[in-house]
């Protein structure tokens, strides 16, 4: 059996065990979810199409978390008019897990839900309790307690002088000539 609901502005197929991500939905994670926009039911019996919804037809959901999607960029430019403009997007999310598909006005059972929210009550609720069973240390326990030795921080060395520049060497003006080598005769 599955429907075709319309949440967020979008159609989706959608069956029992179903994990979506949809727009963002109020609530928090483990509520349930009823979705009455129900566009189309298919089963045993056939399909039977709205018009333009089914009446008495509601899938059921359970909340699995608030996500939101990935970042979107959006570029825009006009070629040699000096106009470019990036700006981005993260759409806010629902994550749902449809639970029940139901028809004739049947209302959702909250025992998946309660099953889930249970045990993370209780968790709380055992922290709490161990929390407050174990007594505050007194101040003379707190300083009783030996206290780790505090670490030094490494020493900063003094910055390095640099080496200064070597002088190049003066250039030697040519030497001049002599008489004997251009050629003079006496």
């Amino acid at each position: 059996m599955y429907a075709v609901i319309k949440t967020g502005g979008k159609q989706y197929r959608v069956k029992p065990d179903d994990v979506l991500e949809i727009e963002r939905l109020p609530g928090e994670a483990g509520d349930i979810l009823e979705f009455d926009q129900v566009l189309m039911l298919s089963g045993d019996a056939g399909f039977e199409i709205g018009t333009p919804v089914i009446s008495g037809a509601i899938v059921a959901a359970e909340l699995v978390e608030q996500t939101r999607g990935d970042k979107i960029k959006i570029f825009k430019k006009k070629r040699r008019k000096h106009y470019r403009r990036t700006m981005g997007h993260r759409q806010d999310l629902s994550q749902i897990r449809i639970t029940e598909i139901l028809t004739g006005g049947a209302k959702p059972s909250k025992k998946a839900a309660a099953k889930k929210k249970a045990p993370a009550k209780s968790e709380a609720k055992a922290e709490k309790t161990a929390r407050a069973e174990q007594p505050a240390p007194t101040v003379s326990e707190a300083a009783a307690e030996p206290k780790a030795p505090a670490k030094k921080a490494p020493a900063k060395k003094a910055p390095a002088k640099k080496a200064a520049p070597k002088k190049a060497a003066a250039k030697k003006a040519p030497a001049k000539k002599t008489a004997a080598k251009t050629g003079k005769q006496d």
